[in-house]
């Protein structure tokens, strides 16, 4: 793996494969790239930030790929550098991921403005893998402009995502049924814009119906981001047709953001999520690693299961065998 300080002049010049080798090294959980991560991360802070981040969602079948692929070439044909970190949803059995987000962007996968990164979600909270937000730092020290965060799939908690971006993008299908059923109230109130995709042929006097039920039921929530209404527009990906002013739209949000001064309060948010997130991850590395917790780990929780203890008491040893002995 290429060394730190050669990945810091290759990334900031725009090179794409030293942005994939950067990458590459923060997702590392070995010591030695850790570091190496921690050195890079720090000299390219100072060339982030100017980037718009933007979490994509929706429901199974949506087709959020299409979406992105079609929203993204609009984006690049106007001359925009776009970033695209698709999370792929990881195997609890075997820890493996699908990883096959480049195949279903073809024509973005080839465009050169655009940079796509399928990263396992594996154990993280809502599909975001625990790399994200220093995965979007490197892509905007690269000259990236926009970023789009794909999420596995709707749940409570894509509020992880909702955490690192400045506007979340929710897709929705229309014809399936009750239009507001299988609708979390979580996932509506954090959405900034809603959008009924495949509003195509047959099905575009359906999407046009759901899409009045939704903004219905939108105004019922409280808007996440003060003063703004999100709006419910329909496209569809697979001809472009609505592509155009769901890009106007994220526009006016993002100029709401910056003309009322809410842009620099929510960046700090995503700031202070990140560290609670990394404080999180690294405690429970290190406490995972440690020789006497190794050891009485498996012990616990078979006392766990067999209803020996309970998993507070349990919990309870863990955490005195980490404070009390020495590592």
């Amino acid at each position: 793996m290429a060394d730190w300080q050669s990945l810091q002049e290759k990334v900031l010049k725009g090179d794409r494969v030293a942005l994939g080798q950067a990458i590459t090294l923060i997702e590392s959980n070995k010591p030695e790239h850790r570091q190496q991560a921690n050195q890079l991360l720090s000299v390219l802070l100072p060339h982030t930030g100017r980037a718009l981040r933007i979490g994509i969602t929706g429901v199974p079948g949506v087709g959020k790929s299409t979406f992105i692929e079609a929203l993204g070439s609009y984006l690049t044909a106007r001359h925009k550098k776009l970033a695209v970190l698709a999370i792929d949803p990881s195997s609890p059995q075997s820890k493996g991921s699908i990883l096959g987000d480049k195949t279903r962007m073809n024509k973005l996968a080839a465009d050169p403005l655009a940079f796509i990164r399928p990263s396992p979600a594996g154990n993280s909270l809502g599909g975001v893998a625990a790399k994200t937000m220093e995965t979007i730092l490197l892509c905007e020290s690269a000259g990236y402009e926009i970023i789009f965060v794909e999420t596995v799939g709707v749940g409570q908690s894509e509020v992880a995502v909702r955490n690192l971006t400045d506007i979340f993008l929710l897709l929705m299908l229309a014809g399936a049924g009750d239009e507001l059923q299988g609708i979390k109230r979580g996932i509506v109130e954090m959405a900034d814009l809603m959008v009924i995709n495949k509003a195509d042929g047959a099905n575009k006097p359906v999407a046009e119906q759901a899409r009045q039920v939704y903004a219905s039921a939108l105004h019922l929530f409280v808007p996440r981001i003060n003063g703004w209404q999100p709006p419910v527009l329909t496209c569809s990906a697979l001809t472009g047709q609505g592509i155009a002013e769901v890009w106007q739209a994220v526009q006016r949000c993002y100029e709401h953001l910056q003309k009322h001064k809410l842009l620099e309060p929510l960046r700090a948010q995503q700031k202070e999520h990140w560290f609670r997130t990394t404080l999180q991850d690294e405690l429970m590395q290190r406490l995972l690693h440690h020789p006497a917790v190794k050891k009485q780990l498996p012990v616990l929780q078979k006392e766990v299961v067999q209803d020996q203890k309970t998993p507070y008491q349990a919990a309870e040893e863990i955490l005195q065998l980490f404070f009390e002995q020495p590592h």
